[in-house]
């Protein structure tokens, strides 16, 4: 990416890589090459890269709202955390930056809405567009004013500030995702996690629902399951699926999402990953989970999709346990060093890169193991 590209590369410290997208790939290849080269449970070097669009592709952006004689403007942080004026973002959804400078403009209009706003937020869908505006103030003396501002734009809008909320619209999105040639319809909310590149996510589904679809399969145990956007898209391969999640909200999105796309097989837990497996160890008893009979179920596969830290070393001894294992990993580093536990007992058979973020040095794998 370049000047070409957007005004503020070289002084946003969000977009870090200046060379052409080719020369990123490669980059971005050679440093997982590098990383796993000597992993013992048997890497692959020659793995697939799933390539991303190199703008527009981002469908969640967080702006900082600076204030000057002028009024209000987009920021984001520089390499030397100072504030850098953004005009306009290149990487954004194109309904998020069609939006942008029409939300910023009535807020510079209004006093009101202008005073103390510190932060605006915005998340797009296949179809939709939804805006959060966030306050150093009592919102509730703005109600009026957010919900002309919601109504003249045609959009849906979140105001938040300490230990509050309004809603105008929704704040429940649609999202449409084709794996396997079936469009899927999902429901998401910014409150929860949402894979900020729709395009990059329907390639991971697509991959892992093709490389599973060959194997020898019973029930799937997924954990760190969100909205339920593997479950869902996965459960037609298997007999029987238990997702768990901690999250309340998105644990209710995933049960809405299972319904509203026919499947049948699929059980949601509200539990977190340590928790089910002490539960699956009968360590321990959960009234969350007397809904079901953990006994029913005979798994043949577990997926993880973990945030950034990883796994800790007691679900990594419950992943150990399974035949097959499908880690989405956010980081190298923290996937790095759950194989070299997971190399006592399985081997890699398919390593894949899909690049959320063109210009950072961000990646996400996909690895598949065998025990």
């Amino acid at each position: 990416m370049n000047t070409t590209l957007c005004s503020s590369f070289g002084s946003c410290a969000s977009c870090v890589l200046g060379s052409t997208y080719k020369s990123q790939k490669q980059l971005k290849i050679a440093r997982t090459k590098e990383l796993f080269r000597d992993i013992s449970c048997g890497f692959n070097s020659e793995c697939c890269f799933f390539e991303t669009n190199e703008s527009g592709f981002r469908s969640r952006a967080e702006f900082r709202l600076w204030h000057d004689e002028s009024g209000v403007h987009y920021a984001m942080s520089g390499a030397d955390k100072k504030p850098v004026i953004i005009e306009a973002c290149a990487i954004v959804d194109a309904k998020i930056s069609a939006l942008m400078p029409r939300i910023l403009e009535k807020i510079n209009r209004n006093s009101s809405l202008k005073e103390r706003i510190f932060g605006c937020e915005f998340v797009a869908s296949s179809d939709e567009v939804l805006a959060i505006l966030l306050y150093h103030k009592d919102i509730e003396s703005l109600k009026a004013e957010l919900e002309n501002l919601a109504n003249e734009l045609k959009i849906s809008l979140i105001a938040r500030s300490k230990g509050k909320k309004l809603v105008f619209g929704s704040e429940i999105l649609s999202q449409k995702i084709t794996v396997n040639s079936k469009t899927l319809s999902y429901k998401i909310s910014p409150d929860g996690f949402i894979q900020p590149n729709a395009s990059a996510n329907e390639k991971m589904l697509n991959f892992v629902y093709s490389k599973l679809a060959n194997h020898n399969k019973k029930d799937l145990c997924e954990l760190y399951c969100g909205h339920g956007n593997f479950s869902v898209a996965l459960a037609p391969l298997f007999s029987k699926v238990l997702a768990t999640e901690i999250n309340k909200a998105s644990t209710a999105l995933a049960k809405q999402n299972a319904e509203q796309n026919g499947v049948k097989n699929l059980e949601f837990a509200r539990l977190s990953a340590g928790e089910f497996a002490k539960a699956l160890r009968a360590e321990r008893e959960f009234k969350r989970l007397k809904h079901l009979e953990l006994s029913s179920y005979d798994f043949s596969h577990i997926l993880v999709d973990p945030p950034r830290a990883g796994c800790d070393e007691s679900v990594l001894n419950l992943m150990m346990e399974f035949q097959n294992i499908i880690y989405i990993s956010c980081s190298q580093a923290s996937l790095r060093r759950d194989l070299d536990l997971l190399a006592k007992t399985h081997k890699i058979t398919d390593f894949a890169l899909f690049d959320q973020f063109a210009h950072t040095n961000h990646i996400e794998s996909i690895v598949l193991l065998k025990k």
